[in-house]
């Protein structure tokens, strides 16, 4: 009788780990705290997947943009650079990757910001078995690059942790 307590106890405690990760998948797919926004058709020639923005902070008298982008498991965008103007990304829902060229990729997990500088050839979007969602602060032009190498990006862990 004791060993069938235990055994319910561990399928409920599996169970409810599922059911965490569920709503977190949930709560991320719909853009987290900000919403998902709308399907980001005018740069999905740049992007491998399905990603969506949404405007944060709307004032064209401000030099930068504010936007929430989510990102559907799997989807990352091209190498980029944003020409003189820099980019913030803070991590607010999900499972994430950024990579500066000439650096190891990093892991972004909620909470977590990154900058990139003036100018520094980039990339950034979800791990393959999570959304994922950033706030962006960006100033400058950006310049759309090539894609990802896909062996680089499959290298990647697809549930990453630290």
């Amino acid at each position: 009788m004791a060993q069938e307590s235990q055994t319910q106890a561990t399928l409920s405690e599996g169970a409810g780990e599922a059911i965490a990760e569920l709503l977190k998948s949930e709560i991320v797919s719909n853009g987290g705290l900000f919403g998902r926004g709308a399907s980001n058709d005018a740069y999905a020639q740049y992007f491998t997947g399905r990603s969506y923005l949404k405007p944060v902070v709307v004032d064209p008298a401000l030099p930068f943009g504010v936007h929430n982008v989510t990102f559907e498991p799997g989807c990352i965008n091209h190498w980029h650079r944003h020409n003189n103007g820099w980019q913030i990304l803070i991590a607010t829902g999900g499972k994430g990757w950024v990579q500066v060229e000439g650096q190891d990729p990093v892991l972004l997990l909620p909470g977590d910001s990154f900058v990139i500088h003036d100018g520094q050839k980039h990339w950034h979007g979800a791990a393959k078995g999570s959304w994922f969602s950033h706030i962006a602060i960006t100033t400058g032009t950006a310049e759309w690059l090539e894609p990802v190498d896909p062996a680089v990006y499959d290298a990647l862990p697809a549930d990453p942790t630290r």
